[in-house]
């Protein structure tokens, strides 16, 4: 089994950055791709980016959502004991709880195996 702790959201203002932060531990031999998912209220779970660690695509290959392009960035350590997510220039419509995923395959849908709990992002226009 594995499992995935999600840390660093809070309340920012429009403009500022934030880097949240996800441990991963337990049984992760089967782990080749992280991401990060997002939903805010009233809306779907959708995701934000991926790591794709298994080689398909090369090795390490990052994915993102358009609306995040250029302001987020997606970073994990070898060993897939962690991934980050780096935010800059916050907006309000990225307001939403933010949750951490991975499993054996990357895909942008939410067929990921395991998932975090989330951490709300807030941010005020």
């Amino acid at each position: 089994q594995v499992q995935l702790q999600e840390r660093g959201g809070g309340l920012v203002q429009a403009g500022d950055s934030l880097t949240l932060s996800c441990a991963i531990s337990g049984r992760t031999f089967n782990v080749y791709a992280m991401a990060w998912f997002r939903q805010a209220p009233g809306k779907e779970r959708e995701f934000v980016a991926g790591i794709d660690k298994s080689g398909q695509r090369g090795v390490g290959t990052r994915s993102y959502a358009d609306s995040v392009k250029g302001r987020f960035a997606i970073f994990a350590d070898s060993a897939k004991t962690s991934v980050g997510l780096m935010m800059n220039n916050l907006k309000p419509d990225d307001t939403a709880v933010y949750y951490c995923a991975a499993g054996p395959r990357f895909t942008t849908t939410q067929n990921y195996a395991y998932w975090g709990q989330g951490t709300q992002v807030t941010v005020n226009g």
